[in-house]
């Protein structure tokens, strides 16, 4: 069998060939993937093993690679976010919002408070169903199923604010340069409501079902622990990291969208393992709950929801049949008649899973001439091999579901 899954100039086939273990039985490998159910995503890892116990694995990803930032090149800037919206889906406004900062940081252009709350409270939104459905899927891979069922109905509501805000549910083209592209409806801020009172009771629920649970813990604790400095040497960041014991977040350390102006504690684990992440991810939940209860009281009077950059921003298309500036204004827009800055930036912000960076080169097109997506998920998926050796075949799939490793963001 190893023959066949394996070429002759594969390392492992000449490891199994020669080594058997201590009991003198050979040594075996196993095809973890790509399409393995368990993975949550379309990697492959190969696993070598000695019975139960994983030796060493080597992971291979592109299976979905898209060539996002080759495609980026050759479009306007405006024009960008139905790619960012497929790289972690299950955030996808996060990856949106860090897009339109990063131009708006290259252009100098200030968003109305109003507009940087509203960008607030909907990647704070997009975090919590992030880590719902990371935490929920957790629970499943150890065998609970009901959690999962029952917190998912709240992802559902997240959507459907997604609907009132932009039309769209998984992804979403939402936002513009400078803010929105239509203000929000009262329905929008209604149906948030609803979310803000519903969603932390069954959130409560879910936390005690799981946090004590001797099974669960079993399961998790002092499984796929990694160290502070390892992680570190990986360059993790987001909620790995901070399981890890590292206080690192972006929204405190460089702060955007007006994030100081909010009240919020960074949750910190100690262990660096699969229980602290998921605690980790938990309490984010909570003080993201927090974070948009707080923008609601905070908001600016007003319906201010996007800056005054006609060079960059679409006028309504109802103006541009009748009005010609707003013609003038669309036409140059749409062919890139508007002239942007030649520039090297770079700007992060803290997505589900860690620093989502944009590093942007532009030489004055329309299109950007050097774009790069810096993704957590692709830089901290190099220390699962070391996280899993020695582990267990059924601490691998958990592992790496605590990881949470979207394939979007893995293979841009």
């Amino acid at each position: 069998m190893s023959e066949l899954l394996l070429p002759p100039e594969h390392r492992y086939a000449k490891i199994i060939k020669e080594q058997l273990n201590e009991d003198g039985n050979e040594l075996s490998i196993l095809n973890l993937g790509p399409t393995h159910p368990a993975t949550h995503g379309i990697f492959q890892n190969i696993l070598l093993m000695d019975g139960e116990r994983i030796l060493d694995a080597e992971p291979t990803i592109g299976y979905i690679h898209r060539a996002f930032e080759k495609i980026a090149e050759n479009r306007p800037f405006y024009q960008i976010t139905p790619l960012t919206d497929r790289m972690n889906y299950c955030s996808s406004p996060i990856n949106n919002m860090g897009w339109w900062m990063t131009l708006e940081k290259l252009l100098g252009v200030e968003v109305p408070k109003r507009a940087q709350y509203l960008r607030v409270i909907v990647m704070e939104l997009a975090r919590i169903t992030d880590h719902l459905i990371c935490n929920s899927i957790l629970g499943v891979d150890t065998g609970a199923y009901t959690g999962f069922l029952y917190v998912f109905q709240f992802r559902e509501k997240v959507y459907e604010i997604y609907e009132e805000i932009c039309g769209a549910r998984l992804t979403t083209n939402m936002g513009r340069i400078g803010g929105f592209e239509r203000d929000w409806s009262p329905e929008a801020f209604r149906k948030l409501d609803v979310f803000l009172e519903e969603f932390p009771v069954a959130w409560k629920e879910f936390e005690n079902l799981f946090e004590r649970n001797r099974i669960f813990i079993d399961r998790t604790v002092n499984v796929g622990a990694i160290s502070a400095e390892s992680a570190m040497a990986y360059g993790f960041t987001g909620p790995n990291l901070r399981a890890a014991g590292v206080d690192y977040d972006v929204r405190v350390a460089q702060p955007y969208s007006s994030y100081e102006d909010f009240d919020f504690k960074v949750p910190v684990g100690k262990s660096g393992d699969t229980y602290d992440r998921f605690c980790v991810r938990n309490a984010e939940v909570w003080e993201s709950l927090s974070i948009i209860r707080q923008a609601l009281d905070k908001m600016p009077e007003g319906n201010e929801y996007h800056a005054e950059v006609p060079d960059y921003y679409l006028p309504p298309k109802e103006d541009v049949y009748n009005n010609m500036e707003s013609l003038i204004y669309h036409f140059k827009i749409v062919m890139g008649e508007v002239p942007v800055p030649v520039a090297e930036i770079y700007h992060p912000v803290e997505g589900g899973n860690g620093e989502l960076g944009f590093y942007l080169v532009t030489d004055g097109s329309r299109t950007p001439y050097r774009l790069h997506f810096r993704r957590p998920c692709f830089i901290y998926y190099q220390s699962y091999p070391e996280m899993i050796k020695g582990a267990l075949l059924s601490d691998a799939i958990v592992i790496l579901s605590s990881l949470n490793v979207i394939a979007g963001e893995l293979d841009a």
